[in-house]
């Protein structure tokens, strides 16, 4: 809601009751302190409460002062309130946990704040004495337990400031002292949202040749991957359709564990190559907060940035949706689909170790409580990805208070380990965990699923399951149909909110080869200038448990701004990308990671500092967009009999991989229907091996009816380019049903089935 980060005097009368003959009000905002100390600046929140806060994110131990300095008009009497909330109180637990002092020229305000009211508030602290001229003031942490503070106000008057949760009311605006007309930006594209999925997209745009905005309320890139949360970037890149892993490959960070270390995420590794990036204007800590649309298109997204409270308005012919949250696309009237309940959760992961001397922890008594037996032990020295609650609780409304139950949680198992659960008595001394200390806890959430933004294709899990193919497939989702769902095992007395949770991975997936997602689900269907990349695309709550890892979410950033540049070049919709200019779009699909062009209208040329695109798996062979004519790989043919997948053994393989069989009984059939009159050349492809079989039959055949049959050797190398052999020549008509069956009948050795060609001559 608001950025604060400014602090002002009031310079007109606005609220009423006011005493004209006393000085003005005082607003301090408390992300506007020049000095945030140990305090950590929370963005997460503002479309839930209406502004960034401070809170003292300690583990347990107060946290170093945030200071600051104000210029009091007038000696006397002045009133205090802080905007602040007893963030347990929502549960009726005690005592309060974050309990805040506000000093003054070193003395403390006789209240402590931060221990009453469930929701955000203007907490009373009374009267103060002031001196005039310059003051300082300073925020003092008690506990070290997630004490908040949004704002101080300061009065001489008797009224009580508006506590209104809109985003930098006006009144506000006017304390502060910000300007009423925003600052204008203007760009071809602009992409709100910073994780994997914008990253990657604008740096696609920026080097296709568009002027491309990047939008994050955060100081770090990378969403979930970053060093704030810490979740490892999954799925893999490959290389079998088009290279578009080439960028998240580029941008990836090399963490081998979740969590891991905060060197691991390399978030200046990942500013510095957006920064490198002469097309593409970064904007950090900006929460993007309004919309303006007209005849369903974005005229502008204003944002707020955060430190500041300044107002930036963005105008682009694009926008690109990668929020996470979907909040750009609900804003705009979008359509939209958020399932009732269970959806996949959010995650607050932490770690601890194991120092020489011991450590010490505060009892919990706010906390959730827990023993050995309410939650699974973190052996590997952190808790991982399936400390995880939110399944039923509104996953935008309800997001501060889900991260507060998973604080409660962490803290409440942290506690029975340390001072009361089996865990601390498991070995003579009495306490096995007497040198054990938390060493890390994210206070950002990894949210997984908020809703969907719908495009003109509704990616479902049948469409998955039954290897759907679109003609305008282009990300291919390597991970498996991967939901989460509460743990009955940790359940216990919290039914109602579960923070532990287990996936299921469902079948339909190869992970070596991966899904093909249609660029259709990469756009909405109703905002016509509205592109969306990540976790909030247009697929159904099971087809998003593939393509919501953060490395896919990166490829289709890759995709949309690709598809930016197409649109900007010929003045069409993403829609019209699709409909008029899909062979376009495929062309520069084909065009490597390190290539870029200054604009829309000059040519490509190779940067050699940017590294060469290598795919993530090693399985990975000749793409199918390397093919020409009409192909049908192994994948889509259709088997009888025992076949076994195969692609790490022999090199050379169409797509991702081959098929072979020593069932006699065993059929592959590969089915076409011939676009247009002619004479066709019929190949097939194989990788030799002396296991093979000398004498595979091969069938053409036209309207079931058989017109050749041919005898190859698969035991030596076909002569063709890519590992094909001939089968002959053969006429068909327009609309004539051709298909083409390897038979495993009378074979001596494996039969090898990879893909099958048509290529008119």
């Amino acid at each position: 809601m608001i950025q604060k980060f400014f602090l002002s005097i009031i310079t007109t009368i606005f609220l009423t009751g006011f005493d004209a003959r006393a000085a003005e009000p005082i607003l301090v905002e408390a992300e506007s302190f020049e000095n945030h100390g140990g305090w950590k600046l929370d963005t997460q929140f503002i479309e839930i409460m209406g502004s960034p806060y401070l809170m003292a994110h300690g583990l347990g131990r107060p946290v170093a002062d945030a200071a600051t300095t104000i210029t009091v008009p007038e000696a006397g009497e002045w009133k205090i309130w802080v905007r602040t909330k007893d963030w347990v109180a929502h549960w009726e637990a005690e005592p309060a946990p974050g309990r805040v002092e506000v000093i003054i020229n070193g003395s403390p305000v006789e209240t402590t704040f931060g221990t009453k009211g469930a929701e955000w508030h203007w907490q009373s602290g009374g009267k103060i004495s002031l001196p005039a001229g310059k003051v300082e003031l300073s925020l003092h942490d008690l506990t070290g337990f997630n004490g908040r503070c949004d704002a101080i106000y300061l009065t001489m008057g008797t009224e009580e400031p508006d506590n209104s949760s809109e985003i930098l009311p006006a009144w506000r605006r006017e304390a502060l002292g910000i300007e009423v007309e925003p600052i204008e930006e203007k760009f071809d594209i602009a992409f709100i949202g910073g994780g994997y999925a914008g990253t990657c997209g604008a740096i696609s745009a920026a080097r296709m040749g568009l002027k491309t905005a990047l939008i994050q309320n955060r100081d770090v890139l990378g969403g979930n991957g970053s060093s704030e949360v810490r979740v490892w970037a999954k799925g893999n890149t490959p290389g079998g359709l088009y290279p578009v892993g080439d960028i998240v490959q580029e941008l990836s960070d090399q963490a081998k564990a979740s969590p891991g270390t905060y060197e691991e995420y390399e978030d200046d590794k990942k500013l510095g190559i957006v920064r490198k990036e002469k097309n593409l204007s970064l904007f950090l800590g900006h929460h993007a907060f309004a919309v303006d649309t007209e005849n369903n298109n974005i005229q502008s997204v204003s944002a707020l940035e955060t430190r500041t409270g300044k107002i930036r308005k963005f105008e682009a012919t694009y926008y690109c949706d990668s929020t996470g949250h979907g909040y750009i696309g609900l804003k705009a009237g979008a359509d939209t689909k958020m399932i009732e309940g269970g959806r996949m959760g959010m995650s607050n992961m932490w770690n601890w170790a194991e120092t020489d001397e011991p450590v010490s922890f505060p009892e919990t008594p706010w906390a959730l409580k827990l023993d050995e037996n309410g939650f699974p032990y973190p052996r590997k020295h952190h808790a991982e990805w399936f400390w995880e609650s939110g399944y039923d609780k509104h996953p935008l409304n309800d997001l501060e208070l889900i991260r507060d139950w998973n604080l409660r949680a962490n803290f409440g198992a942290w506690n029975a380990i340390k001072n009361n659960g089996a865990y601390a008595r498991s070995d003579e001394s009495g306490n096995a965990h007497a040198n054990a200390t938390l060493t890390w806890m994210a206070y950002v959430g990894g949210t997984r699923e908020t809703l969907q933004l719908l495009g003109d294709v509704v990616l479902t899990e049948e469409d998955i399951l039954t290897k759907r193919e679109f003609p305008d497939r282009c990300v291919l989702s390597t991970w498996s149909i991967d939901l989460h769902y509460p743990k009955e095992q940790y359940i216990g007395k919290y039914k109602d909110n579960p923070f532990i949770s287990y996936a299921e991975h469902g079948r339909g997936v190869d992970r070596r080869v991966g899904y093909a997602v249609p660029y259709r689900c990469f756009y909405s269907r109703n905002i016509e200038n509205l592109f969306m990349a990540g976790r909030n695309v247009s697929v159904t709550h099971k087809a998003l448990g593939t393509v919501r890892v953060m490395k896919t979410g990166g490829m289709m950033g890759v995709v949309v701004g690709k598809a930016a540049a197409v649109a900007k070049q010929y003045d069409t919709t993403p829609r019209g990308v699709y409909e008029q200019y899909l062979p376009e779009l495929i062309e520069l699909l084909k065009i490597p990671g390190q290539k870029r062009r200054p604009d829309i209208n000059s040519p490509f040329v190779i940067d050699p500092t940017i590294p060469k695109y290598e795919p993530s798996m090693s399985v990975s062979g000749v793409p199918l967009s390397k093919l020409d004519g009409m192909v049908v790989d192994d994948e889509k043919a259709t088997m009888t009999g025992k076949w076994t997948r195969g692609g790490a053994g022999l090199k050379g393989f169409v797509n991702m991989g081959y098929s072979y069989t020593s069932d006699k009984e065993a059929t592959a059939s590969y089915d076409f229907t011939i676009p247009d009159d002619g004479t066709y050349d019929v190949r097939v492809s194989w990788q030799p091996h002396e296991n093979r079989s000398a004498n595979t039959t091969i069938q053409v055949n036209n309207n079931g009816d058989s017109i050749k049959e041919s005898v190859v050797n698969q035991k030596e190398k076909p002569l063709m380019k890519y590992g094909f052999h001939s089968l002959g020549r053969i006429p068909f008509k327009k609309g004539d049903k051709a298909s083409v069956v390897i038979l495993g009948k009378g074979a001596t050795g494996n039969v090898h089935a990879d893909a099958v060609q048509l290529v008119k001559k």
